[in-house]
Order: structure tokens, then C-alpha cells, then sequence
């Protein structure tokens, strides 16, 4: 590989520098060419500078354009923010990609490949609440605000019809509530609506469906779906129930977009109760890799990296024990690199 590639390297909390220490032996076995800026957040922020997202963090970001993040814990008390937050917010990361596949057959469903494409940045999460007092109960009411833009909408949707179709998908389903809350979801469904006519039509299908109804058809049917995007809320919600399809978020992997950066992650949580017993399962991070591999046009090592993680689960049987195997993470992590140096 001639030419390098700066990325920033959050390691994260709990069992974070496990699963990263895992995912850099694997990408060191394929040669990825990423050039490493160690930086830390979270807890691990606080212990260093006393901020969950250092400056210096930040401003790696800023230069490198990219990173890989281990699952961060944000401090309890102390008026602090959810890092992962801040982090769409500072880098303007509007779409969070999560696909779900089956990887390991056998399971409650099988062959699952579907995309879900959340906006990360508008909606019910933007945190405009308050609480109105009545009388001598000052939580007496609780408010909340939510916010969808044309803009926004239109940006996400774009990003969705665009990576569905250079990635061969056949339909993209717009998930809404638009039925209810008609100005809020409505104005996400009337500019999906609207883009593909103006751009996409003939080149991929479209359709839609009302939130409640999209969660019972992925449990009844999922395989009737191929690319879901949605607003905020609704995307956080089916992105975790898409985990759930291909065996959990240790199986999930994520990918945070924005006009000027990319950050891709585990989306599980640090799981402190694990951390330093070797107990952890890398895969979650590994396929965030592969994503990060991708969007640097890298889709050769993408692919051998997926094909290794397959094989090492599959033909070789080498399982941490969520998923019924004995293996610890680094086991695990050297039979990868065995699989791919052997590839």
C-alpha cells in the first residue's frame, strides 16, 4: 500500500482497548494502510484532560477527517454529555449506517441483509425539553421538542438512495409516522417522496411504511426489506432491532457519515463488568473496520476482512462465548490473522 491514510484511533472505555487492540492485529494482518493518531474520550477523557472529548481529540478528528472508536461510557452526575452526541453534533455526522447480516447461520432468522440509514441529528433527539411546575411539583409537566428540516431530510435521504444504489440494493422503504405526528415524520416522507421522483426514480424502487407496522413486519418477515431509512428517533430504535435479527450488537456494526467526517464504531456499550478477562467480542468493531475500509475505497481488504471473520466463525469454529465458543478475544483476533495471512 504506497499511500497512507491518517485516521484517528479512539481505544474507549471498559472493554474498548480490547476489542481495538483485536481489530488493530487484524488490520495490521491485511496491511491496511491507516496511519494511527491514538487519542482517548470518554471516561477516559475525564481521567486524561477532565473533559469526556478532549480538545486534543477533537482536533485529531478535525485533521484526520476519520476514526474508529471503541464504545465510550459517558460519566454519571457531573452535567456531562453523551460523547457519542457531541461527536455527530461537532462533525455534523447526519447519517448513521448500520447494517445488519447474518453472518453466523442457524439462528432464529436466517439470511438477513438489510441496511438500516438513521439521520442522526434532527428530530426528537436534538434535546429541546423542559418541565413545566404546577403547584409544588416542579416536574409536574415534561415538554419536548422535535425538529425535522427539509435540509436535513433531504441530505439523509440522498445519502440513502445513494449508498443503495452503489452497493446494488433494489428498494429503499421510508419508515414514518407521518399518519400522526403528519407535520414532524411528514416532512421526512413528502421529501423522500418528492428526491425520488426528481432523481431516483427507475433507478431504485421506493416505498413506505408507518414505524409500528415496519417493527412487526422485521419480526414476521424481515427479508421483505432491503434498505430502511428513517428519522432519528425511529432509526435508533430499528437499527438495534435489526441487531437483534443477525444475533445481537455484537454482530452490529456502525458507521457515523458527515460532509467532512467519518467516525465508525461498535455500537455496544463498554461493558465494564468484562473488561480485562478476555471475555469480549471484537466482531461488532472488526466490521466497523470493514465500513472504514469501504469508505476509504478500500473494498478489496473490506472483503477479505469479512470473508476472515466468516470463516474464522464458521469453518474454523473459533467463537468468543456470547457466541458459544471458548475462545478469548486475542484467540480469536490471532485466528482472524491466521485465516487472512493464509488467504
Amino acid at each position: 500500500m504506497s499511500t497512507r491514510i491518517p485516521a484517528t484511533l479512539i481505544a474507549g472505555d471498559g472493554i474498548g482497548p480490547e476489542i481495538v487492540d483485536a481489530t488493530l492485529l487484524v488490520l495490521d494482518a491485511l496491511q491496511a494502510p491507516f496511519d494511527w493518531d491514538h487519542q482517548v474520550a470518554g471516561l477516559g477523557g475525564v481521567k486524561a484532560a477532565g473533559d469526556p472529548l478532549p480538545a486534543a481529540t477533537l482536533d485529531s478528528i478535525r485533521r484526520t477527517r476519520l476514526a474508529l472508536k471503541g464504545p465510550l461510557e459517558t460519566p454519571s452526575g457531573g452535567g456531562y454529555r453523551s460523547s457519542n452526541v457531541r461527536l455527530r453534533e461537532e462533525f455534523k455526522l447526519y447519517a448513521n449506517l448500520r447494517p445488519a447480516l447474518t453472518i453466523i447461520p442457524g439462528g432464529r432468522f436466517d439470511n438477513i441483509d438489510l441496511v438500516v440509514v438513521r439521520e442522526n441529528l434532527e428530530g426528537l433527539y436534538i434535546g429541546h425539553e423542559a418541565y413545566i411546575p404546577i403547584d409544588d411539583d416542579p416536574h409536574a409537566v415534561a415538554m419536548a421538542t422535535g425538529i425535522n428540516t427539509r435540509k436535513g431530510s433531504r441530505r439523509l435521504l440522498e445519502f440513502a438512495f445513494e449508498h443503495a444504489i452503489a452497493t446494488g440494493r433494489k428498494k429503499v422503504t421510508v419508515v414514518h409516522k407521518a399518519n400522526i405526528m403528519k407535520a414532524l415524520t411528514g416532512i421526512f416522507l413528502e421529501t423522500a417522496e418528492q428526491l425520488h421522483a426528481e432523481k431516483y426514480k427507475g433507478r431504485i424502487a421506493l416505498d413506505a411504511v408507518i414505524i409500528d407496522a415496519c417493527a412487526m413486519k422485521l419480526v414476521l418477515n424481515p427479508w421483505q426489506f432491503d434498505v430502511l431509512v428513517t428519522t432519528n428517533l425511529f432509526g435508533d430504535i430499528l437499527s438495534d432491532l435489526a441487531a437483534g435479527l443477525v444475533g445481537g450488537l455484537g454482530m452490529a456494526p456502525g458507521a457515523n457519515i458527515g460532509a467532512d467526517a467519518a467516525i465508525f464504531e461498535a455500537v455496544h456499550g463498554s461493558a465494564p463488568d468484562i473488561a480485562g478477562q478476555g471475555k469480549a467480542n471484537p466482531t461488532a468493531l472488526m466490521l466497523a473496520a470493514a465500513l472504514m475500509l469501504d469508505h476509504c475505497r478500500l473494498p478489496e481488504l473490506a472483503t477479505r476482512l469479512r470473508r476472515a471473520i466468516s470463516d474464522t466463525l464458521n469453518l474454523d469454529n473459533v467463537r468468543t462465548g456470547d457466541l458459544g465458543g471458548k475462545a478469548s478475544t486475542s484467540e480469536y483476533a490471532k485466528a482472524l490473522v491466521a485465516r487472512i495471512s493464509n488467504g
